[in-house]
């Protein structure tokens, strides 16, 4: 029916002059869409034809009173009917009559806009627009139906005033979402037609400093509140995610907005004030509010520093290197870094040799640049570890980063990573671009650019989850010779805090390592016949993976043990969490120690087979990955499409991130070398300088054979073998607990989903193993000073234990 229409609008209007024909594929698009646009304009007597359905098109339609279902001008029927069926509702025969079929179309159309089905004898002006775009009125991939329900409200609230458009119900918050909720606040704050702009402004901005809500407020400014906080995904303390669109704020409203407050870094009120309203509305926030850090092209002398301490900042971004060919003088200066350490303030490094247009984007020069950030940075002495933050400094479109921001960072990634992979990347940019960039090349930390908040990039975007610092206002602190011009960043406590020092050689991990080898040397003190390396992985373990079910699924840990550890002070050199050397992520200790020790106690299933030594690991996460996706499949009906968007990515809203998939693999390939008979000392000692360059590869061959469909098949008996009764009870607790009571058993899902949805896990792994396939061969010529581990063990002993040996 599409190909029909196509067909009859350029049969009808091939020879009006400034009519485009469209391609007749059958395909609904923009294309199809304009065509039918200039269609309409020239049945309405307009000559000079547009792609825009803009204001005389809608008031020369209007002047008609629509289109009417007794319309005289067939051709308009018609068009109503070929765009009905572009947008996906059967409309009948495209013959110029307004049938029943024709009505209902309409009727259902409107209906999923929020709109009603009454159509009042005709397709009203602001209908034929919204029927001429490609936007959609039902949940798509990535919606929800909470953001949907709040598009609906908006749209059957306020279509009827000048400006407000049909917007789109498609459960996706975006720049023309965020717009029509700026319109939405101005309308109730009294603000005629002509004064409601759909501008975040100083008028906007003065109203709202009088809304303040609470537990007990009513109304509106409630549902609007509730609206932006949906729209902003909230993730509340229980991991999910705030959806109640209401106007009755309760103690539910004030637990959500405690939330977001904590995530934003704003003081935690639990009330809807000024600051939380700018937040959850502009990428800035209140641009007046305190920050902690700064960035700055301007050398901190010791003047300058004193007077960044005095107001309050405490991290300083400054430039490893200048932009060729221009006269700022933006890089670190001899001596600087010191004079910055010295006044207690702590420094991160940027990378911008350009950055400012689409065209300076690729990925030979992502790789260029990072060499010489890398050098640059070695040159300053900054140690192992430490995160670059390579920038994006315009307005880049999803097209845009798409074609040529995600490869420049790939090839960041590929230049960092020849170099020894000394650095961690993050990314300087729009809230999207830090999000794509983050979700595609695994950037550390993002550094986002909210003060730009007119970007296409930070408007109908939310603040990526591993946010670090957010760029809000220009401004000038100090006098004299300590003034100094900065962006004034909100810095967020347990992100990245920059370093306080340079030239510190050594690896990231030495204490972690320094504490196995301490739980090894002890567990010999503590009963010489027993296997220390297990003793060891018992207490890493130990506070978070030894309940009830862990003790059901792999046995308990030795209590006399445990305490032993303890009294011997053990708890001085404790490791809860190890920063990975190659991607900078912060590796939960107790669940590495659990997917470990499971291993280790139940041993390798044989073949595509599962045991509970997987449950420990992987196979845990899996199961409750499953129930996430179920709990999500009103729009995420495809589980590959699912896993694609959301599985073992670096930050995500879940449980299955990439953090979590590398603690499974680490505690795996772990795990069989201690089968082998190898001392846990050596093992994690070797994995952390050497083996986790290539851990995925060794991994996806040793656990699944380094065969898709066998990783394919694995995955799919982890969610559905019923051999091992604490297995299935297991897997039940973790499907329901996050897919919510009732959700449907994986053995009860049509075989073609579960496939589908298995087949995600298995593409998962394969991607990680290519891309670091792609780097590691050019990883090993590695830092010479992070080789240099423990190089005495007796005396690593001593250390380790001081005065507790």
């Amino acid at each position: 029916m599409v190909l029909a229409a196509q067909q009859w609008v350029n049969a009808t209007y091939g020879n009006v002059a400034g009519y485009n024909r469209v391609t007749e594929d059958g395909a609904t698009g923009w294309s199809t869409m304009y065509a039918l646009t200039r269609g309409l304009q020239h049945e309405l007597g307009i000559t000079a034809l547009s792609d825009n359905f803009g204001p005389t098109t809608l008031a020369d339609l209007a002047a008609r009173g629509g289109v009417k279902i007794d319309d005289s001008n067939t051709n308009l029927i018609t068009i109503v009917q070929a765009a009905c069926y572009c947008k996906g509702y059967d409309a009948g025969a495209i013959n110029g009559q307004f049938g029943l079929d024709t009505q209902l179309a309409v009727a259902s159309m409107m209906d999923d806009a929020g709109l009603g089905d009454a159509l009042g004898g005709a397709v009203a002006p602001k209908v034929m627009k919204a029927l001429l775009t490609m936007d959609a009125y039902v949940v798509l991939a990535g919606g929800t139906q909470a953001v949907r329900s709040v598009q609906q409200w908006m749209n059957s609230r306020y279509t009827g005033r000048q400006n407000f458009f049909v917007i789109p119900c498609d459960g996706i918050f975006s720049r023309s979402v965020q717009g029509a909720l700026y319109l939405a606040i101005q309308y109730e704050l009294g603000m005629t037609d002509a004064q409601a702009t759909g501008v975040f402004g100083p008028g906007t901005q003065a109203g709202l400093q009088g809304i303040l809500l609470g537990e007990g407020s009513t109304g509106v400014w409630v549902s609007i509140f509730t609206a932006a906080m949906i729209f902003n995904r909230v993730l509340l303390s229980d991991d999910s995610v705030y959806t109640d669109f209401t106007d009755s704020f309760g103690s539910g409203q004030t637990s959500a907005v405690n939330a977001f407050q904590s995530f934003s870094e704003l003081a935690v009120t639990g009330t809807g004030n000024f600051d939380t309203w700018c937040e959850l509305l502009v990428s800035t926030g209140n641009p007046d509010r305190a920050g902690t850090a700064c960035d700055c092209v301007t050398e901190i002398t010791a003047d300058r520093a004193a007077a960044l301490k005095a107001a309050g900042y405490k991290i300083v971004g400054r430039y490893l290197d200048n932009v060729a060919g221009t006269s700022l003088n933006k890089k670190i200066q001899p001596g600087e870094l010191l004079t910055i350490f010295e006044s207690g303030l702590r420094v991160f490094p940027i990378s911008q040799y350009d950055g400012g247009e689409l065209s300076y984007f690729s990925y030979p020069q992502g790789y260029t640049d990072a060499l010489n950030a890398h050098a640059a940075a070695n040159g300053y002495g900054f140690d192992i570890g430490t995160v670059i933050f390579f920038a994006v400094d315009y307005d880049a479109t999803q097209d845009d980063i798409d074609s040529h921001i995600v490869p420049y960072f790939e090839g960041v990634v590929a230049g960092l990573a020849s170099q020894g992979k000394k650095y961690v990347h993050g990314v300087y940019g729009s809230r999207n671009v830090c999000e794509q960039v983050t979700q595609q090349t695994y950037a550390r930390w993002s550094f986002v650019s909210g003060m730009s908040t007119g970007f296409s990039g930070n408007m109908g975007f939310t603040l990526p989850e591993n946010w670090a610092f957010n760029q809000i206002q220009t401004l000038s602190t100090g006098s004299g010779t300590g003034a100094i011009e900065i962006d004034k960043d909100v810095a967020k406590p347990g992100t990245y805090s920059g370093v306080s020092s340079v030239s510190d050689p050594g690896n990231p991990v030495n204490d972690f390592i320094a504490y196995v080898g301490a739980l090894h040397d002890l567990a010999v003190q503590y009963d010489p016949t027993l296997d220390p390396s297990e003793l060891a992985l018992q207490y890493l373990r130990n506070d978070d993976y030894d309940s009830i079910q862990w003790k059901a699924l792999i046995g308990g840990t030795d209590p006399d043990w445990i305490s032993y550890a303890n009294s011997q002070g053990i708890g001085e050199l404790k490791v809860t969490e190890v920063v990975d050397p190659f991607y900078g992520i912060s590796l939960h200790v107790s669940h590495l120690g659990a997917a470990a020790d499971g291993v280790r106690l139940i041993g390798k299933p044989s073949g595509t087979g599962t045991n509970r030594g997987d449950v420990a690991g992987w196979g845990g996460d899996w199961m409750t990955f499953y129930g996430e996706w179920r709990r999500d499949s009103d729009s995420y009906s495809s589980g590959l499409t699912y896993c694609q968007d959301k599985l073992a990515k670096l930050t995500d809203v879940g449980t299955f991130k990439l953090r979590d998939l590398i603690e499974d693999a680490d505690g795996y390939l772990i795990a069989t070398r201690l089968l082998n008979g190898e001392s846990i000392l050596d093992v994690v000692e070797d994995h952390y300088t050497n083996g986790y360059l290539s851990r995925f590869a060794q991994y996806y061959q040793s656990r699944f054979g380094g065969i898709e469909d066998s990783a394919k098949a694995t995955a799919k008996d982890m969610l559905t073998s019923d051999s091992d009764a604490t297995i299935v009870a297991g897997r039940t607790y973790l499907i329901q607990s996050t897919g919510g009571f009732p959700t449907l058993d994986p053995s009860l899902l049509p075989d073609d989903k579960l496939d589908e949805f298995c087949q995600g896990f298995a593409d998962m792994l394969a991607d990680r193993v290519g891309e670091e396939n792609a780097q590691v061969a050019k990883v090993r010529a590695r830092n010479a000073q992070a080789a240099k581990v423990q190089a005495s063990r007796p005396q690593a002993t001593k250390n380790r234990l001081g005065s507790t040996q």
